[in-house]
């Protein structure tokens, strides 16, 4: 189908006027008319002007629109979700009332926001598609002028630059889905409805696989960055080094394996386009090896399908080289290997059923959608991982190519259609660049893939248990992340732009350098871990505003600082202690370990468990706000309320938790230069307190008996001379000791400098004001004394020095 009727059949009604103008677009670059350049037979060549108008549409015109709208749309989302959660604090608060008028009352308003929250998750679901199929129209637009228009020209790397600027082609939608995935599950509870499921509108966030789940983080990295991330991960991770030979000496030349895999689709792209949209049940099927396929090697056939909510089931099967054309067909379906298995045993009479049951849902996939080989990824895998350790699994891929496998075109087919594998590729061991193969048939993708799978604990949340040197990295400048990258679906995007009318949004990142300055690469960083946190907030407590959030801070080196690190992120922290600002003064000490944590009592099942308590070594105090309890309701999904709500992990028989860590024992041992600090400031204000004292005084001493201002002015300076010097010492004695204590608190304190600033300013204007008025109702009477004096008047004595006479010699 061609773009501009898919775009006519994917319009939203209600947002028609909003969408890319592709009609015009096509109408202002004369598509049935002339060639390149120009000259379409009438006398109407292709002009600067003629370009200016169409880039001013395309760029200026169109591309706002589109943006404009967009961010728009998803603002006044955010509002109606805010607004729906203010909705629902209320019935937050009111949980544990079992009085039938409240009960009624709250199912009202749950029943009321509901219908808000179905017709924002539409609209949300709608809004996605709204950004995805505005971004192809731009691309394919672009593309049209290139090949059309594009001798002098090139319009689409200006387009793909100016695109991944603004905001409407990216993905973020996850933590609006968080928050919305809260309030259908607080509503449904409220109203007994616990088992409907959420509306599926919207993209997955995370991925489940087999019996084990984890959680999946994927980067780019850039040439420059390469060995500066390797560096990095090697000193945490050994790398697994592949060894084809059954031998168990270790070859210290091997080189990092080249992996190959073989991506299937049919002629339609049935599995690209429910991959790029995200679908639920959307299914891949590829063949991977290592190696090289003439060699022996083992051939697998993975197929993955994304089930409800965010979980995959993944089958694999181990084929030889020889009867994967038969299995495809349907006609090979490993009979031997299942009768083997059944006679065996092996202890598993289920083996042999579920290889059975295997085969026929993979070959009956392959016929239901018409799957062939299409594309091909080449790449060569570095796997970071403690041997026998799966918690954490770091790989890199480098010098990745992507390759057509088709016969979309029967006059030139890129491989035999009775074959499945280009046979010139792997007969001839080709390698990287694979400079052998037409231009339009590779695309080789500029930068590594970095991904990070992290093992999920259970009782915890996905990705709750990231390593500070791990969260380091993701968050550093040495990688860009791209969460829903996948070489499938780029490889498809390049090598078959005729043939589809879906992008991915990555696409408008490739012509710009992802290499970031650090500072700049920081700043960002804070910016969206200050964005998350509210969200994250929203979702725990349901508020809309921050103010009532209390703030947790724990004594450094304290038992309890260190457990509430292992169960949360280094990042999680810093949200917390820099985001959240709290209204009330914080504790004097929290070594004890009593913070506003357990909720009120008519909600029992909140409580603490006794080994949290028992851990913590301190008894829950009831907290008398309101949110507090917020923060613990049953259906919270921030990372505070899972990470206290997971157990506590089982030690060792005769193994007790500390109370006290052993680098607390002893002497507090405290560098020179933070006691030389704390002495540098009292001789400041000792200095300070000198100079008031002389000048209090000088003027003291220079006033005359008539002169009671210049006297009681002086007595103020002696005053803030006096409260100068006791305040230095009194601080000075302070800070020691927090110094020895090691206390968290802030070591300024503004009463000072602020009284002793104020003060003089004040005594600088009244005696100002006293000499002006004396000057002014004075008698002017010539040479008569001043009934006021001022500093001026004891300058004389201030600066006066003794003159000496010289004497002649005798």
């Amino acid at each position: 189908m061609r773009f501009g009727k898919t775009l006519q059949t994917s319009v939203y009604p209600p947002w028609k006027d909003h969408y890319i103008d592709y009609r015009a677009l096509k109408k202002l670059l004369r598509e049935h008319e002339g060639s390149e350049d120009g000259d379409d037979g009438e006398g109407r060549p292709w002009t600067d002007e003629d370009e200016e108008n169409f880039v001013q549409e395309l760029i200026n015109v169109q591309l706002d629109k589109v943006n404009s709208f967009q961010v728009e749309t998803h603002k006044r989302l955010r509002e109606l979700t805010a607004e729906c959660e203010a909705a629902l604090e209320p019935v937050a608060a009111q949980q544990g009332e079992t009085k039938l008028e409240n009960v009624k009352k709250n199912e009202a308003v749950a029943q009321e926001t509901l219908s808000k929250l179905d017709r924002i998750t539409e609209e949300l679901g709608e809004l996605e598609k709204f950004s995805r199929i505005n971004f192809t129209g731009f691309l394919k637009a672009a593309k049209k002028h290139d090949r059309k228009r594009g001798a002098k020209y090139k319009v689409r790397p200006l387009l793909q630059v100016r695109m991944s600027q603004l905001p409407f082609n990216s993905e973020d939608y996850s933590p609006l889905l968080y928050r919305l995935s809260a309030m259908f599950s607080f509503v449904r509870s409220v109203l007994g409805t616990e088992g409907q499921p959420m509306p599926k509108d919207g993209p997955a966030v995370d991925t489940q696989t087999g019996r084990e789940t984890y959680t999946s983080h994927k980067f780019w990295v850039h040439a420059d960055n390469l060995l500066e991330v390797k560096t990095y991960i090697l000193r945490r991770l050994p790398v697994l080094v592949y060894n084809p030979n059954t031998s168990k000496e270790l070859d210290v030349a091997q080189r990092d394996p080249s992996l190959t895999s073989l991506y299937f689709d049919n002629r339609s792209f049935d599995l690209y386009n429910q991959k790029v949209a995200n679908k639920p049940a959307a299914g891949s099927l590829r063949l991977r090896w290592t190696g090289h396929l003439s060699d022996q090697v083992e051939v697998y056939l993975e197929k993955k399908i994304m089930n409800d909510g965010d979980s995959s089931r993944e089958i694999r099967i181990r084929l030889k080289k020889k009867h994967i054309n038969a299995f495809l067909n349907g006609s090979y379906k490993m009979e031997k290997i299942i009768h083997k298995i059944e006679i065996q045993g092996n202890g598993d009479p289920q083996r042999a059923d579920n290889l059975k049951r295997d085969v026929e849902e993979i070959q009956e996939f392959i016929k239901n959608h018409g799957l062939e080989p299409m594309v091909r990824a080449n790449y060569t895998h570095t796997a970071f991982q403690i041997p026998g350790d799966d918690r954490l699994r770091i790989s890199l891929d480098t010098d990745l190519a992507l390759i057509r496998e088709d016969t979309l075109d029967f006059e030139r087919p890129c491989r035999e259609p009775e074959d499945w594998h280009r046979s010139d590729i792997d007969s001839r061991r080709m390698e990287f660049p694979f400079s052998e193969i037409p231009r339009g048939e590779i695309s080789r993708f500029p930068h590594a893939l970095l991904e990070i799978k992290i093992r999920n604990s259970s009782g915890k949340r996905r990705g709750s248990n990231v390593e500070a040197w791990l969260s380091d990295l993701m968050s550093s400048h040495l990688v860009k992340e791209a969460p829903r990258f996948s070489k499938f679906v780029h490889g498809v995007a390049q090598l078959f732009e005729d043939h589809i009318n879906s992008f991915p949004f990555w696409l408008s990142d490739l012509d710009t350098d992802i290499r970031q300055d650090p500072e700049t690469a920081f700043q960002q960083e804070q910016e969206r871990i200050a964005k998350q946190a509210e969200d994250e907030l929203a979702v725990g407590s349901f508020l809309g505003s921050r103010q009532t959030i209390p703030s947790i801070q724990h004594l450094v080196g304290s038992p309890i600082s260190h457990m509430m690190t292992e169960e949360s992120t280094p990042k999680t922290q810093i949200r917390i202690q820099g985001v959240v600002q709290p209204t009330s003064p914080r504790p004097e000490a929290l070594s004890q370990s009593q913070s506003e944590l357990t909720p009120r009592a008519p909600i029992p099942e909140l409580s603490l468990p006794p080994s949290t308590e028992q851990a913590n070594g301190a008894q829950p105090q009831s907290s008398s706000r309101p949110t507090s309890s917020l923060l613990r309701i049953p259906f919270s999904m921030s990372r505070y309320a899972l990470a206290h709500r997971s157990p506590q992990p089982q030690l060792p028989s005769g193994v007790s938790m500390p109370s006290y860590w052993l680098k607390d024992t002893g002497p507090v041992r405290v560098e020179a230069k933070v006691w030389l600090a704390n002495q540098r400031t009292f001789v400041k204000w000792q200095h300070i307190c000198i100079l008031l004292a002389g000048i209090s005084l000088t003027m003291y001493n220079a006033a005359g008996p008539d002169k009671t201002v210049t006297r009681y002015l002086a007595l103020v300076y002696t005053g803030f001379s006096i409260f100068t010097g006791a305040w230095g010492w009194w601080m000075y004695e302070s800070r020691s000791r927090l110094i020895r204590e090691r206390s968290g608190k802030d070591f300024d304190n503004v009463i000072g400098p602020l009284v002793v600033c104020l003060g003089i300013a004040v005594a600088l204007v009244l005696n100002f004001w006293f000499k002006y008025a004396s000057i002014v109702w004075a008698d002017p009477a010539p040479n008569a004394p001043s009934p006021t004096g001022n500093i001026a008047e004891a300058a004389p004595f201030m600066t006066a020095r003794p003159q000496f006479q010289a004497q002649p010699n005798v």
